[in-house]
């Protein structure tokens, strides 16, 4: 194997691992927008809880209250 024979692999492994970080970035892309939609259902899911929370406890201080 000469030295031309050896480039040539080392490109080729170079190209491989270009195609790989590629296809990685576009994944990971991938998965973090739907980790942001999902978190964003469950972020509005917690606020309203929150309010209901809220609400229930300011019935409850009106029926105190009373």
């Amino acid at each position: 194997m000469d030295i031309d024979d050896r480039l040539q692999r080392l490109t080729e492994r170079h190209e491989a691992l270009s195609q790989s970080l590629e296809l990685m970035q576009h994944m990971q892309q991938e998965n973090q927008a739907l980790f942001n939609a999902r978190f964003g259902k469950v972020t509005d899911a917690l606020e309203k809880l929150a309010a209901i929370a809220q609400s229930h406890e300011h019935r409850i201080q009106r029926l105190e209250d009373k």
